[in-house]
């Protein structure tokens, strides 16, 4: 990955927005300017943060624990501890390289911390200025490289769903279906799920987000699978929706009704299309077909290092589709008291349309 490079954009950035330095904190950025996989334990524990400067040297701010890992992974900024603390060290160093107007992420960081770190720079005669999704703007196109990483995640995960189905059946829990999966992404050499994995059986899989428990896999009743997982540091995701045993007419209605949605939506997918019409082609098919009450969540959203991020399928985005955008394509319908149907693939934007990245379509067509 070209990090210097990254840096180098990022830098003209700040410069055209007047600011001397911005101070990134958000994991995820910081992997994509620097390699740094440090990971932190939670928003208020950090791994440590990037000092990127207009003009001059970077900085990797980071702590003991880190020390090794930074300074094998990192090449593109100087690593240094901080002993007393970020803030303070954040502060010496800005000052020391006369940094005047800092720039900071404010949606990635606790409303004290960000306080500590005005008051802390405003001592050193800094302002720290508030920023979003400065990087996160660059991260919406994916290079060449990126693409083949996000592809080798998707044919992995599809490996690991394809390796597990064959062992699900009525004696099985939620949780053993869960627990299989997360096992044969760490065996099959992942770095993590990119999320909790979804199991619901049954009435369970009308929740979007359902939390896999102790029921058993329902015979003839819709049993729904979102996975995924972390390769190479990039994400994939992938929902299917089945039947253990024979599915009913309601379930194969409501199963054709949604496939039908994501092939449209997939299909009208091409640059300079807003966000918002795609979203409108999958959700006209589903209110047509009586179900459009129990779709209630965007059509998709963007995958990279994040397996949520920038841009958004959504009816409320205006924003343009764009060559090299990463993305999935999930309509769902969910009914309560009885199921829900959920299918999800991803897709890059091509020059011309779009390419599907999964190539499994097993339980798809039914």
């Amino acid at each position: 990955m070209d990090y210097s490079g990254r840096s180098k954009k990022l830098q003209a950035i700040i410069r055209r927005k007047k600011l001397d330095g911005i101070l990134i904190g958000q994991p995820e950025n910081r992997r994509y300017l620097s390699g740094y996989t440090g990971r932190d334990h939670s928003i208020g524990e950090s791994a440590g943060c990037l000092l990127i400067c207009a003009h001059g040297d970077n900085y990797l701010l980071t702590d003991f624990r880190y020390e090794i890992q930074a300074k094998q992974e990192v090449n593109n900024a100087t690593v240094l501890l901080y002993p007393k603390g970020l803030t303070a060290l954040v502060s010496k160093i800005a000052a020391e390289i006369g940094l005047k107007r800092m720039g900071f992420e404010s949606h990635y960081m606790l409303h004290s911390s960000a306080l500590n770190l005005i008051r802390s720079c405003r001592k050193a005669d800094i302002t720290a200025i508030p920023t979003t999704d400065i990087v996160e703007k660059m991260r919406l196109v994916k290079d060449d490289e990126e693409i083949g990483k996000i592809r080798n995640s998707v044919r992995l995960n599809e490996q690991v769903f394809q390796e597990v189905l064959p062992s699900i059946d009525p004696d099985c829990t939620e949780q053993d279906v869960a627990a299989r999966i997360a096992s044969k992404m760490r065996e099959k050499g992942a770095e993590s799920a990119s999320f909790d994995t979804i199991v619901a059986t049954g009435c369970n899989s009308a929740l979007p987000h359902a939390v896999p428990g102790l029921r058993t896999i329902e015979k003839n009743q819709p049993l729904m699978i979102d996975m995924g997982l972390i390769l190479a540091g990039y994400c994939s995701d992938m929902t299917r929706t089945m039947v253990v045993g024979s599915a009913d007419d309601r379930y194969l209605e409501v199963h054709r009704l949604v496939r039908r949605a994501q092939l449209a939506a997939i299909d009208y997918i091409r640059p300079g299309i807003t966000m918002a019409a795609v979203d409108r082609v999958a959700r006209s098919i589903i209110e047509d077909g009586g179900y459009g009450k129990n779709f209630g969540h965007a059509l998709g959203h963007g995958v990279g290092l994040a397996v949520h991020e920038k841009p958004s399928l959504s009816a409320r985005s205006r924003m343009k589709l764009r060559s090299g955008m990463v993305m999935t394509v999930e309509p769902g319908v969910y009914i309560k008291d009885w199921g829900g149907v959920r299918l999800e693939d991803m897709v890059v934007v091509t020059e011309d349309g779009c390419e599907v990245l999964n190539r499994d379509t097993t339980l798809l067509d039914q």
